[in-house]
């Protein structure tokens, strides 16, 4: 038999869902949402590696400017991808979310040093905007491949936020 001292005790509430937002159109498939957010977050970081390299580059070799850029900006674009692209809060798995994404600039160091390379033997007198251009349009092959690899291997598990 409950007793009014039971009736009135503090209980606590069953733990609350968060309230499903239902997307529309194109929106309501997970990798568009995924898209969308990873390309905010590129555009920031191919902004700051384009400007990390050209303030490098008149004083360092191209090749080293372009790994430097690339390094830096990558380390800072798989933390806002997990963060923000994939929902991914907390430590767990943040160790090795990175280490797995330092696989994944490598990845992406070939694709643009290769064709730094390129470049530089096709043309040796190559200017730095030619440079610019050049880490740019592999920049975005490069970029797919780190979408695909970011979405279908290191966060595989919050493939469908």
């Amino acid at each position: 038999m409950e007793t009014a001292a039971d009736a009135t005790e503090l209980r606590p509430s069953p733990p609350q869902q968060q309230p499903r937002t239902r997307h529309r159109g194109v929106l309501r498939y997970p990798v568009v949402r995924q898209l969308a957010r990873f390309t905010g977050v590129g555009v920031v970081c191919t902004a700051s590696s384009l400007a990390i390299y050209a303030l490098l580059r008149p004083w360092i070799d191209p090749q080293l400017a372009n790994a430097v850029a690339l390094i830096v900006t990558s380390l800072m674009n798989t933390a806002l991808n997990r963060r923000l692209t994939f929902k991914i809060t907390g430590k767990n798995k943040r160790t090795r979310d990175h280490l797995s994404g330092v696989i994944v600039i490598a990845i992406a160091l070939v694709i643009t040093g290769g064709s730094l390379g390129v470049l530089h033997l096709i043309r040796p007198e190559a200017t730095v905007t030619e440079e610019l251009w050049t880490t740019t349009l592999s920049g975005f092959v490069a970029t797919a491949v780190r979408f695909t690899l970011l979405r279908h291997w290191i966060f595989r598990r919050a493939r469908h936020v």
